[in-house]
């Protein structure tokens, strides 16, 4: 079985929260506070593995989470820092957010590792919020919540070449002559139901890989037979190879196939047509053939288009096909490379931001938490006058300072915002 295109949950693993702990030892009873840290949550790392070529094994499992990291401890002991989760995906796999549609990230190097989700930080302990006028403070951090996603990989095979052309033209026969691929050939419509790949060896040393894209049909780029399946593996293609049977074997008009699969291309993605392409006139043992041949070449050739003839099936005239693709390729070296065009921060709402809590865990201590307000920190220098002055027009506008005096907050009381404290003045 073939998959190409799957959808799948990642989580990353939250952090670990701070402790609340105070030194005990033998006649010392008002030991100093010494909870430990919360450990970091585990990454989901994403892998360019060249072992597979295939998404299948996502069909069985759809689920990926990574590890929360753990708690701290007493004694100014640590939480352990939870596992990542690392997903191999085959060379050439985009990762797309669902909802959005963009795209998180494009695995086109082999090996290459990226992390997509960062697992939460951990919380600190309560050692970190002594100060000299509270000594024996009861309050540590929460370990921060990672982040979720329900994420499309799409596989796009990475191939210089591309076979494009209807299904019994002889795509499959031309690819297993000139590479050391073995697809399956058999003399109806449809034998080939998934992208095979070969490597076209040249004594010259410009070897490249070449790929038989099947499922093209009129209607294709709507979802009719397999096509739209399989129109993505065009995506990264450098140049075409427009394979026509010039025999016309099964009654058709080679120059109305090649419109009609040239349209299919133009309905899918309009800039494919704007790719390097050569017209592969097969067939051409067959006597028939030679008065298409010249019809194809009459007009294509006025478009720049170079025709060659070929029999695929009786390895002529492929020779001079592979080098005119060869130098086609020379003078197009560039990668296919999809950008990534995903922010961090799409999957939070309005509510989401504007939503804050308020906690009180000893007196004259008020913490203060939510997504928008650790978003607001996350761009605002608080260090410079201007900083400091917009960040507190935001405590107004969002009515953190009108519910932190409903708390019933005084002047010279403690406020901290995540990785900020600072005393409260009117």
């Amino acid at each position: 079985m073939f998959a190409d295109r799957v959808k799948i949950h990642i989580k990353g693993g939250n952090g670990g929260n701070g402790a609340v702990s105070f030194y005990r030892a033998k006649y010392i009873t008002n030991g100093g506070p010494d909870g430990g840290d919360g450990g970091k949550g585990g990454d989901v790392i994403f892998v360019a593995d060249t072992d597979s070529n295939n998404l299948v094994d996502f069909r069985y499992k759809k689920v990926f989470k990574a590890h929360n990291g753990a708690d701290g401890g007493k004694r100014n002991c640590s939480g352990a820092d939870g596992e990542s989760v690392v997903i191999k995906v085959p060379v050439g796999t985009v990762i797309r957010e669902a909802e959005t549609n963009k795209v998180m990230a494009d695995m086109v190097v082999p090996g290459e590792q990226k992390i997509i989700i960062k697992g939460g930080k951990g919380g600190k302990g309560n050692q970190h919020f002594a100060t000299p006028t509270r000594q024996a403070p009861r309050y540590a951090e929460r370990g921060r919540t990672s982040k979720e996603y329900d994420v499309i990989l799409e596989l796009k095979l990475i191939a210089d070449v591309g076979l494009i052309g209807l299904p019994n033209v002889g795509k499959s026969t031309l690819l297993s002559m000139v590479t050391n691929a073995n697809p399956k050939i058999a003399n109806y419509h449809f034998t080939t139901i998934a992208p095979n790949l070969g490597v076209v060896r040249s004594s010259r040393g410009d070897d490249f890989v070449m790929a038989d894209i099947p499922g093209l049909i009129e209607g294709a780029s709507e979802g009719v037979g397999l096509g739209f399946e399989f129109l993505r593996h065009t995506e990264r293609t450098k140049v075409f190879i427009h394979v026509v049977d010039a025999a016309a074997i099964e009654g058709g008009d080679p120059i109305k196939d090649i419109e009609l699969i040239n349209e299919e291309l133009r309905k899918y993605k309009e800039e494919l047509l704007a790719r390097p392409v050569v017209i592969a006139a097969n067939k051409m043992d067959i006597p028939e053939a030679k008065e298409n041949y010249e019809r194809i070449k009459e007009k294509f050739e006025k478009e720049n288009v170079k025709v060659f003839p070929i029999s695929a099936a009786t390895n002529t005239g492929l020779e001079e096909l592979l080098q005119c693709v060869g130098q086609i390729l020379k003078e197009y070296p560039e990668d296919i490379v999809f950008e990534e065009d995903f922010e961090e921060y799409v999957d939070i709402t309005p509510e989401e931001e504007a939503a804050f809590t308020i906690t009180v865990p000893e007196d004259n201590y008020y913490v203060v938490e939510g997504k928008g307000v650790e978003k607001m920190m996350g761009y605002t220098n608080i260090e410079t006058e201007k900083g400091f002055a917009f960040f507190q027009k935001y405590l107004r506008d969002k009515g953190i300072i009108k519910a932190l005096e409903e708390k019933g907050i005084q002047e010279g009381d403690t406020v901290r915002i995540y990785d900020l404290e600072f005393d409260y003045y009117k």
